[in-house]
């Protein structure tokens, strides 16, 4: 974060802090409930919001190196995504081209040649197809335009970008809506993957991003974890296009107080959040990063699937500094699943009592109104 933004949030914390309050939204919003309990509310997410906007797919150093790739089937749309010879990130669809079988599973290292498990077709890590076993029998057949289907990718900065849809465009620049800038400005690009751990959940995917739009809920179902580090109701809250930035305060901000201004940093004394539309909750701590990966589940609203990466500055060299990340994803785990998911288990339950048609939003949780407006305005802008 550039030195000149610290400084202004910090101002923007102490505000808030001495006048007991937080950023306001101009008035209460009630969301439809039909949100997190519609099919077809679901499937049109799926297939606007999950395939026209580029997913931040983690950092770079989850692969690397040559050869270093991942695959992903979380949009519907199974996808590798793969470094080059050349040190290029490439993604394509999982799939071979000759009778569709998946070319690679899983994660890990493959060879110069990916070879499909089903009759050999191999490719390059370009996605070219190389080899074909017996090729004389698919003569007529233009081989050349067989290669793997290429999805748009972007890396940069240290993140890495995949739009699931072939032949789109990214446009980091005018996709983020103004956050390019910050999240350069961190070096992502000098971070190391820790650990990625995945949860299940029966609660639609747009409840699992809530948990990240407010910090009302602190004081009360965080009394005991969160509550005695965070203010609890105190946030700032700014929009960026459909993306926006939450910065948390810890209690400890006012130490720094004493500080000259050119010495402030927001980073230290709070956690900030970008939610990076439509799915990703991208945590910056003081001394690490966590990457919320939310997917729906296809074809059922009250489910979903959540991939938490850990990403830390310096590689793990000793069995103490792997204890310390150890405990500390055990802590972020812990507190989702024995106070966070539990409580939002029975939210979706009730959605579905047909006891309320709408939910109300304070105008203490303006990023929840963002978020939720952002997502109407897109699937109302796709028809």
């Amino acid at each position: 974060m550039r030195r000149e933004t610290h400084g202004e949030l910090s101002e923007r914390i102490f505000a808030l802090i001495d006048g007991k309050t937080t950023d306001l939204a101009p008035e209460v919003y009630l969301n439809p409930v039909e949100g997190y309990t519609s099919p077809e509310k679901l499937e049109q997410e799926m297939r606007t919001l999950f395939r026209q906007y580029p997913l931040l797919m983690g950092m770079s150093c989850r692969i690397p190196e040559p050869g270093d790739y991942f695959t992903d089937d979380n949009t519907g749309v199974p996808m590798v995504v793969i470094r080059g010879d050349d040190g290029k990130v490439n993604a394509f669809v999982n799939v071979c081209t000759h009778r569709g079988a998946r070319v690679l599973e899983g994660e890990g290292k493959a060879g110069r040649l990916i070879s499909c498990p089903y009759h050999a077709w191999a490719f390059d890590r370009a996605g070219c197809l190389v080899k074909v076993p017996d090729a004389e029998s698919f003569a007529g057949v233009d081989l050349e335009t067989c290669g793997l289907t290429v999805l748009p990718c972007e890396e940069r900065d240290g993140l890495i970008w995949v739009l699931p849809t072939p032949g789109g465009v990214i446009e980091l620049d005018k996709d983020l809506n103004g956050l390019a800038d910050e999240l350069s400005s961190y070096g992502y690009d000098t971070y190391h993957h820790y650990e990625t751990r995945t949860i299940r959940q029966k609660i639609n995917w747009k409840g699992i991003m809530d948990t990240f739009l407010e910090p009302y809920h602190f004081a009360a179902l965080h009394r005991d974890t969160v509550a005695p580090i965070f203010f609890a109701n105190m946030c700032l809250f700014d929009g960026f296009g459909p993306h926006l930035r939450e910065v948390f305060p810890r209690k400890t901000i006012e130490k720094m107080r004493d500080q000259p201004k050119s010495e402030w940093d927001a980073v230290t004394y709070s956690a900030i959040v970008y939610v990076l539309f439509p799915n990703t909750a991208f945590v910056m701590q003081a001394d690490h990063v966590e990457i919320w990966r939310i997917f729906p589940v296809p074809g059922k609203p009250d489910e979903s699937v959540t991939h938490l990466e850990f990403y830390i500055p310096e590689p793990v060299t000793s069995e103490s500094a792997r204890r310390h990340w150890d405990n500390n994803m055990d802590l972020v785990i812990r507190t989702v699943q024995e106070e966070d998911f539990p409580t939002g288990e029975g939210i979706q339950s009730g959605y579905h009592s047909g006891a309320r048609s709408h939910v109300i939003y304070g105008r203490n949780e303006p990023a929840l109104m963002h978020f939720e407006r952002s997502v109407s305005e897109a699937l109302d802008t796709a028809g």
